[in-house]
C-alpha cells in the first residue's frame, strides 16, 4: 500500500477524504459485511487509488458484491448527458454494474436484498441541479425499504463549503435535478447533504467524515489530487460557475457542449456578443471577466453551428456569486431574442407539465421576471430572506468546523 505523504514540520495537517479514512482505519466500519459501492471515476484517495481497488485490495473481511453508477457512468464514460446507459458488467473486476441513470434512476430491490450495506463515494460539485446528489438521496430510499444500512465517504464541496445562493423549490416543482428545497448552492458536502435529507424521508445514515478539513472555500487550496466529477466540469472554474450557468441548459443558449470549456461559454447563433458585454459590464458582477468569443459546439442547441457570445473567466472566485451571474447572462441574452429564450416542456402531450426553466429554478418566478424585463439584482433580493433562513436551518447538519485544521 502506498504511504501517505509526510508532513512537514510546521505544515498545515493534509486532508483525508472518507476513502482517506476508511482505508487508514482499515475498513473497521464494514467488517463482516456484503456490500455494494456508488461511485465514479473520481472516487480516488489521495494516492489516486480508486475506491473499488482499495474495497478489494485493502478489505479481506469486506466482500464488494456489486457496483452502481450514477449519471455518465460509473467510469464517467458517458459523455453526453442524456445518455441512459445499461446495467453490465466492469471488464477489470468482473463485477455486476447497476445503472442509476437508466430506466430506473434508484437501486432495485433485487439488487439490494444481498447486500448488507451500501457505501457512496461520489465527489459532487455542491450544487443542486447535479443528478448526483439526488441519485444519492433515491439511494437513501430505496435502502430504508430494502433496510440496508447506508455509510457515505465524505468529500469537500469543491466550490466552497459554506457559501449559499439562490431560490429554493416551491411545492410541484421537485424532479431529478432538485427533490429537496436546497438553494441552488447549498454549502454542502455530500453527508451534510444526505443527513439534512435522511431526515425528512426518516431514515438514517452514517457519515465517514473528514479528516483535517475546515471547509476551506475551493478544492484547489485542498491539497486534494484534482479529478473532474464528470465529463462535463472538467475546471475548477468550470465548477464555480456551475450553480447558476446550469440554469442555462434550459434555454436556446448553447453552454459550450463538446467544446473543451463547457460551463466557460455562453452563446447562441443570433447573439451579439458587444452589447452582450456591454449589458454585463452594466451590471457590475464582482469576482468575473468576460471577453468576446465565437466557437462550434458539438452537442446540445446549435451542434455545429457557429455561435457568438462571451467566454467567462471567473478572476475572484472568493467574491463571485455564479447564480446573480447567471441572472445578469439571462436577462441580457433575453433582451436580443427574437423568439422564447426557453426550451419547451419535456412532455407536449401534458399540459400540466412545467418548462425545464421552471424544474431548473424550483418554479417559474424567474422565468417570469426575466420575461417582464426584470433586473437581476432586484430578482435576488427577492430570494435574500430565503438564503439567510436556510443558512440557519442548515447549521444542526454541519459536520465541519471553519474554526478548525
Amino acid at each position: 500500500m502506498p504511504s501517505s505523504p509526510r508532513r512537514r514540520p510546521g505544515s498545515r495537517r493534509p486532508i483525508q477524504s472518507g476513502l482517506d479514512v476508511l482505508v487508514a482505519d482499515r475498513f473497521r466500519q464494514l467488517k463482516g459485511r456484503r456490500v455494494g459501492l456508488l461511485a465514479s471515476g473520481a472516487s480516488v484517495d489521495s494516492q489516486l487509488v480508486h475506491a473499488v481497488d482499495r474495497f478489494r485490495g485493502a478489505a479481506p473481511e469486506v466482500e464488494l458484491v456489486r457496483l452502481f453508477g450514477p449519471q455518465h457512468g460509473f467510469w464517467g464514460e458517458h459523455e453526453d448527458p442524456d445518455t441512459q446507459w445499461r446495467d453490465g458488467r466492469d471488464p477489470a473486476t468482473g463485477l455486476e454494474v447497476v445503472s442509476l441513470f437508466g430506466a430506473q434512476r434508484k437501486p432495485p430491490p433485487d439488487r439490494l436484498a444481498d447486500l448488507d450495506a451500501l457505501v457512496i463515494d461520489l465527489p459532487e460539485v455542491g450544487a443542486r441541479c447535479h443528478t448526483y446528489l439526488w441519485t444519492a438521496a433515491l439511494c437513501l430510499q430505496a435502502c430504508r425499504a430494502a433496510s440496508v444500512e447506508v455509510f457515505v465517504l465524505d468529500r469537500p464541496n469543491p466550490i466552497g463549503g459554506r457559501f449559499v445562493e439562490g431560490p429554493g423549490i416551491d411545492e410541484g416543482f421537485e424532479s431529478d435535478r432538485g427533490l429537496h428545497s436546497l438553494p441552488l448552492r447549498h454549502g454542502f458536502t455530500l453527508g451534510e447533504a444526505l443527513r439534512w435529507i435522511a431526515e425528512r424521508i426518516g431514515t438514517r445514515v452514517r457519515v465517514v467524515k473528514m479528516r483535517g478539513w475546515n471547509a476551506r472555500p475551493w478544492f484547489d487550496r485542498s491539497g486534494l489530487p484534482w479529478i473532474q466529477p464528470c465529463p462535463l466540469l472538467p475546471t475548477i472554474d468550470a465548477l464555480a460557475l456551475y450553480p447558476g450557468l446550469a440554469l442555462l441548459d434550459a434555454t436556446t443558449l448553447s453552454l459550450g457542449r463538446g467544446t473543451t470549456r463547457p460551463f466557460e461559454l455562453v452563446g447562441a447563433p443570433w447573439l451579439a456578443p458587444r452589447p452582450l458585454l456591454a449589458e454585463l459590464g452594466a451590471a457590475d458582477l464582482p469576482g468575473l471577466r468576460f471577453r468576446p468569443c465565437r466557437f462550434i459546439p458539438t452537442h446540445g442547441p446549435h451542434a455545429g453551428r457557429l455561435c457568438a457570445g462571451a467566454q467567462i473567466h471567473p478572476i475572484d472566485k472568493d467574491r463571485l456569486f455564479p447564480v446573480r451571474s447567471a441572472l445578469a447572462l439571462l436577462a441580457a441574452a433575453r433582451a436580443q431574442a427574437t423568439e422564447s429564450l426557453w426550451l419547451p416542456p419535456s412532455s407536449e402531450s401534458d399540459p400540466q407539465t412545467p418548462p425545464p426553466i421552471d424544474l431548473l429554478a424550483g418554479g417559474p418566478e424567474l422565468r417570469l421576471a426575466i420575461d417582464a424585463g426584470e433586473s437581476a439584482r432586484d430578482l435576488s433580493a427577492r430570494w435574500e430572506p430565503w438564503e439567510e433562513a436556510w443558512r440557519i436551518e442548515r447549521l444542526e447538519y454541519l459536520l465541519y468546523s471553519p474554526r478548525l485544521g
